[in-house]
């Protein structure tokens, strides 16, 4: 099943290893796969609550 702007990568062997996504037609989709995967990666940083970061000073940041 062909779906427009999308074109898989294979290898030698036929497998596929990677998708092309055509961005004008799925750069949303992409955007929101790209910051899920940014949040995963980030998940065991340590954070601060908004009240902490609305209360340090400006000039620090």
């Amino acid at each position: 099943m062909a779906v427009k702007g999308v074109q898989f990568v294979t290898d030698s062997e036929g497998h596929k290893v990677a998708v092309q996504l055509d961005l004008e037609e799925w750069g949303e989709l992409w955007e929101d796969i790209y910051d899920n995967m940014i949040a995963d990666e980030r998940a065991g940083e340590p954070s601060i609550s908004l009240d902490e970061f609305d209360a340090e000073p400006k000039a620090l940041r």
